[in-house]
């Protein structure tokens, strides 16, 4: 970068670590303008079963042998654990989902758990907190789904591995299954389990507007 190759907007990029935006700056190797490709957003409704990974040595089904193709290129946004099932958020856009999964930005993560035998303070208990071998964990806000009190609706904002199978547990219950249906803006909704679609560009923004980095309008010159 510093021999002069790089130009940002004309100018020699002479200062490593140099930070621009794809949308403004105008960036050169050797004279050809440099471009990114255009973002690409999934969600995809991961049955149990499937395993959260590129390759599994075990010749399990990955998330990625569900999506064929039209996964090439993304990275996923939080993995799931080989029995949990719900929505899982697939991008090209690097820098998005290291915010996504950042603890410092706390999006909210929101889960359905069927849990065998559970007391009916449950709820509270997840949100008072839970003493795990990784330090404390605590629900940002957790209540009953059902009137029998058998499933519950949990949201965390952070992703810890099986985070939410090990609080249940700490709790001294069990989790008989578990389904995540939102994360940050965007919701499972009524895709079915083992689909997938591509996102809105209004969803795109509102994820990125949940990091830090929604766009602005700009002023056509």
């Amino acid at each position: 970068m510093v021999d002069g190759r790089v130009k940002v907007n004309g100018d020699p990029a002479t200062e490593l670590g140099l930070r621009v935006d794809p949308d403004e700056d105008l960036v050169e190797l050797d004279g050809a303008r440099v471009t990114l490709p255009p973002p690409r957003w999934i969600a995809y409704h991961k049955p149990a079963g499937v395993v959260t990974t590129a390759d599994d040595p075990q010749g399990r089904p990955t998330v990625y042998d569900a999506i064929e193709g039209a996964g090439r290129g993304l990275r996923y946004v939080g993995r799931l654990d080989l029995l949990t099932e719900g929505l899982i958020l697939m991008t090209n856009q690097g820098g998005v989902v290291h915010r996504l999964t950042h603890p410092s930005w706390e999006v909210e993560r929101e889960y359905e758990v069927a849990v065998e035998n559970p007391p009916g303070d449950l709820p509270r208990t997840m949100v008072r907190g839970v003493d795990l071998a990784d330090g404390p964990a605590s629900a940002v806000r957790a209540e009953w789904a059902d009137p029998r009190h058998r499933r519950m609706r949990l949201v965390l904002a952070e992703g810890r591995n099986r985070e939410v199978r090990r609080m249940v547990g700490a709790a001294g219950c069990r989790v008989a299954s578990l389904r995540r249906v939102r994360y940050g803006p965007i919701r499972l909704g009524d895709l079915e389990s083992g689909a997938w679609r591509h996102l809105t560009e209004a969803e795109v923004e509102q994820l990125r507007g949940a990091v830090g980095l929604a766009r602005e309008k700009r002023e056509e010159r």
